[in-house]
Parts: structure tokens; C-alpha cells; sequence
């Protein structure tokens, strides 16, 4: 095992360097992107940490889902976040799965793109929604009495530039409709359901989505009008943004990696015929010679003919020929082997005799007869 993991390396190591060439490029083409993409999140934190400056605690609204659900408890409020997080590490890792593993269907920097104009979006009706209408934030954190339901007004603009963004996620109050957790989940989900591979891991998924909503409610971390909104109008925004832009592009699945040097495809598919021939003695046709394979086949089966007298007369072993005509020279085990072997495979017609190949054969069987009568 140690031994094949030595020798494995190298090739994941220039797996590595060439996705991430790959990705590099894509990245100086869709920089533009990118770079809006995570501005906004900056922009969307700025947005939830102001509610807060505008938030007033108060009695927490009446919700089916905190009647129907129990309740979490600030004990087990981590639970909640433990999901949350599991399913933002898997995609992650998903996404970057191409720089590692030899199946290939996405890219990774097109992938983000996406998705973040799926956050982009969403993130400006959320922002919208929760300045429109301020509601009671239902978390432990919000009520009325606690030190964290308020936020002191800023002394400085950088007090209100400058985001924590640990903080805000776990104890901000007032950017209530509609879930950003949600947001995040659905996107997530829906992605992968879209350009993942696996069924069986595309129903887990949405799976965890569902368990996931319930888990906010339960932790009173959102009202359930919060998540409900967050599941119909994700879900109707990736769908028109699908409809708008242009499809990603899909890599074949099983595509291998590139070479590190740009190669002649000439010159590869040139080596791959005579790898094969080498290892089984029989050309192996492409497109381009099996067209012209059909085209030339009445000359072919002349050819044939042609070989086959040849073979009769002086080629097969034990028979006499022509004094002169060097079959003394066919006795050596090298030269009879090559020649039988030539002429058994153009009698079956396993060389083509308009290929590439067969043309070739035919040109040197012909110099080596003409040494040997010669000799």
C-alpha cells in the first residue's frame, strides 16, 4: 500500500497542477464576477449588522412552528449551526472535487459564479424584506432584558464598517425575513442537485435542506414565516436566473487530465496507433483512413490477390522456388517470422491496404523480397 501511494503521487500531484491551471484561467476571465459576488457579501453583512442598530426587543409573535416543534433550548442551539455548517463543508469540498478525483463534470470557478449570483439575488430582496417591516427577533439572545438584544450606537464609521462576522451570524437580531441560512441551504442543495453526479446523495441533500429548516425553528433562531418565504422564493430565483443565463458548460464525465505541455494531436494519435500495433499487431482504424479504407476496397481485394500468389510461390515454408530467388534467406527464424506474419494478416485482412499502415507494410515487404532475390 505504502508503494502505491508512492507512485500515485506524482500523478495526483500533476492532477493538482493542471486543474488548477485551468481554474486560474477561468478565473482571470470571470474575475469581474467573483470580485462583485463577494463585495455583496460584505455589503449584505453591513446590512444585517445596522438592523441591529434599529432592532427593539419585545414579546415574541405567536408561530405554529414553535407550538408544533420542541424547543431546542439554548443548551442545544449548536446543533442548529453543526448542520448549517456540514452542509456549507460539503459543498465546499464538493466543488473543488475536480482538482483530485480523475471524473470531471464541473468547473470550479464557473460553479462559484453561479452560486453567487444566486446569493447576489436573494440577499438583495432579503435585505428589502427585514428593513421594510421590524420584527421581534425570537432568539434568547433578542428578548427584552438581554445585553445583546440592543447595540449601542456607533461612535465612528469604522465601529460600522468594521463586521464580525461570527458574531453577527450567531447573535444577530432583527434580519429575520427571510432566512439567510436557508438561502444558503436551498442554493447549496439545488446546485448540486443540478451538476451533481450521485442520486442518491442528491436526495440526502434535500433531505438535510428539510431537517435543516426544522432545526431553525426549533432553536428560535427564525420565525417559521421566515423559512417558508426563504423556500419559494430561493427556489423561484434560481429558476429565472437558470432561465436567464446560459447553461454552464459540462466537462465529459471521465475526462482525464490535460498534458502540462500542449501537444500535436498528429503526433498523439500517431503514437497511440503505434502503441497498439505494437502491443497486438493489428492497426486500428480511425475515421479518417476507415473512409478511405472503403473507398480503395476493390483495389484492396487486388492486393490481396496479389499477396496470395506472392505467398505461393517462394514466402511458405518448405516449398522450392526460383534458383536466385534467396528462400535461403527466408530460413532465418527473424525475417520468415515477420514475413508470415505479414502475410497471415493481409490474407485474413487485419491490415487495411489503402490504411496509412498497410501502404507502409506493402512498400517495405516489397525492398525486403527485392534484397533477398538480390542477395
Amino acid at each position: 500500500m505504502p508503494f502505491y501511494i508512492a507512485r500515485q503521487a506524482p500523478k495526483l500531484w500533476r492532477k493538482i497542477c493542471t486543474e488548477t491551471t485551468i481554474e486560474i484561467s477561468l478565473v482571470a476571465e470571470n474575475r469581474r464576477l467573483l470580485l462583485a459576488g463577494i463585495v455583496f457579501q460584505y455589503i449584505h453583512g453591513l446590512a444585517a449588522h445596522g438592523i441591529h442598530y434599529l432592532h427593539r426587543p419585545g414579546p415574541t409573535l405567536q408561530d405554529a412552528g414553535f407550538f408544533l416543534l420542541p424547543e431546542l433550548g439554548q443548551d442545544r442551539a449548536y446543533v442548529s449551526e453543526t448542520s448549517f455548517t456540514f452542509i456549507f463543508a460539503s459543498f465546499v469540498l464538493w466543488t473543488i472535487h475536480p482538482f483530485v478525483f480523475q471524473n470531471k463534470k464541473i468547473y470550479t470557478v464557473l460553479i462559484w459564479c453561479r452560486v453567487l449570483a444566486y446569493l447576489v439575488a436573494c440577499q438583495i430582496l432579503r435585505i428589502f424584506t427585514f428593513y421594510s417591516t421590524h420584527l421581534p427577533g425570537p432568539n434568547y439572545h433578542c428578548h427584552e432584558g438581554s445585553k445583546l438584544a440592543r447595540l449601542p450606537h456607533p461612535k465612528s464609521a469604522v465601529e460600522l464598517l468594521v463586521i464580525n462576522f461570527s458574531r453577527g451570524v450567531n447573535y444577530g437580531c432583527g434580519d429575520l425575513i427571510f432566512s439567510s441560512h436557508m438561502i444558503f441551504t436551498i442554493v447549496f442543495v439545488r446546485t448540486f442537485h443540478k451538476y451533481g453526479t450521485n442520486r442518491c446523495i442528491k436526495q440526502l441533500a434535500w433531505l438535510l435542506a428539510v431537517v435543516q429548516s426544522f432545526l431553525i425553528v426549533a432553536s428560535h433562531k427564525h420565525y417559521t414565516v421566515d423559512v417558508v418565504v426563504a423556500w419559494y422564493t430561493v427556489n423561484l430565483v434560481t429558476f429565472f436566473i437558470d432561465k436567464k443565463l446560459p447553461d454552464l458548460p459540462e466537462r465529459p464525465t471521465g475526462l482525464t487530465s490535460l498534458p502540462l505541455l500542449p501537444q500535436s494531436r498528429d503526433w498523439d494519435s500517431k503514437n497511440k496507433e503505434e502503441h497498439q500495433i505494437l502491443l497486438t499487431g493489428v492497426t486500428v482504424e480511425t475515421a479518417d483512413n476507415h473512409e478511405s479504407s472503403r473507398v480503395g476496397e476493390r483495389g484492396g481485394k487486388e492486393n490481396l490477390k496479389k499477396q496470395r500468389k506472392l505467398a505461393q510461390k517462394g514466402v511458405q515454408l518448405g516449398t522450392e522456388c526460383e534458383p536466385g530467388c534467396g528462400c535461403s534467406y527466408l530460413r532465418s527464424s527473424i525475417t520468415r517470422s515477420y514475413l508470415m506474419l505479414f502475410v497471415c494478416s493481409r490474407h485474413f485482412g487485419l491490415v487495411p491496404s489503402k490504411s496509412k499502415h498497410g501502404e507502409k507494410s506493402v512498400k517495405i515487404l516489397g525492398a525486403l523480397l527485392a534484397v533477398l532475390k538480390h542477395k
